[in-house]
């Protein structure tokens, strides 16, 4: 298979205060299409800055980030926000829900940011996904009427409505409970072998890493060997 992204010796570094902090200090790595990756590593590994480099919300200071072959680098402003609309679809720890919308239009805006008019299929796919994450009798009420976990789930079923080709995903079980976190990965799963969607997710929980088909250690802005990941416990999930 193809690689679907292509990172390529991406380099980020901030400024705080008169000292330069490496993010990212030249990572590398493939991720086919169809392929579940996981990226694991302990906070101040550099694992959320890769995250935002590779869906297009910010630069990286050296280094190329390749979606389907399309260098980021070269799209204007309006290409980049066309690319992340149609091809990207994101899961972020902190939700980023509408709050005076509904769980339903919270989902649905994500198809009208993408111009997208809603067919008889995307309607019974998306009323699969609502009912898998158990939200379908939630849709109606606003974030602050949800739990944690109900708030997560409706931004996951945000994510996949337009059945985009890769979902990248920041910490996605970091503020939920047990049950909560195995119905959003299990649901990630899912998407990833049932609609075909190449998934990438950021996490710092050995647990929830274990879903993936492969996954990648990051430490001090590098990607590094599972023996030297002191914090890397394995573990096997029940997979269905």
């Amino acid at each position: 298979m193809a690689a679907i992204i292509q990172a390529q010796e991406l380099r980020k570094t901030y400024k705080i205060g008169k000292v330069d902090v490496p993010a990212l200090r030249g990572v590398s790595f493939d991720v086919e299409e169809g392929e579940f990756v996981s990226v694991v590593g302990p906070s101040g590994s550099g694992k959320s800055t890769l995250f935002y480099i590779l869906g297009g919300l910010t630069k990286a200071d050296g280094g190329r980030v390749l979606i389907g072959g399309t260098d980021f680098a070269q799209l204007s402003d309006a290409e980049r926000t066309n690319l992340r609309k149609t091809k990207i679809g994101f899961v972020f720890q902190k939700f980023n829900l509408l709050p005076t919308l509904t769980a339903r239009d919270n989902i649905n805006i994500a198809r009208d940011i993408a111009g997208r008019k809603a067919t008889a299929e995307d309607e019974a796919l998306s009323a699969r996904i609502n009912a898998l994450l158990g939200i379908d009798k939630r849709l109606d009420h606003r974030p602050s009427e949800l739990s944690g976990g109900e708030q997560q789930r409706v931004a996951l079923a945000r994510a996949l409505v337009n059945r985009p080709a890769i979902v990248l995903a920041d910490e996605p079980t970091g503020n939920l409970d047990s049950k909560n976190s195995d119905i959003v990965l299990n649901m990630l799963r899912q998407s990833n072998r049932e609609f075909g969607q190449t998934v990438l997710m950021i996490t710092h929980n050995p647990e929830a890493a274990s879903f993936g088909d492969r996954i990648i250690h990051m430490r001090d802005g590098e990607i590094v060997a599972p023996e030297k990941d002191p914090q890397w416990v394995p573990s096997t999930p029940n997979k269905q």
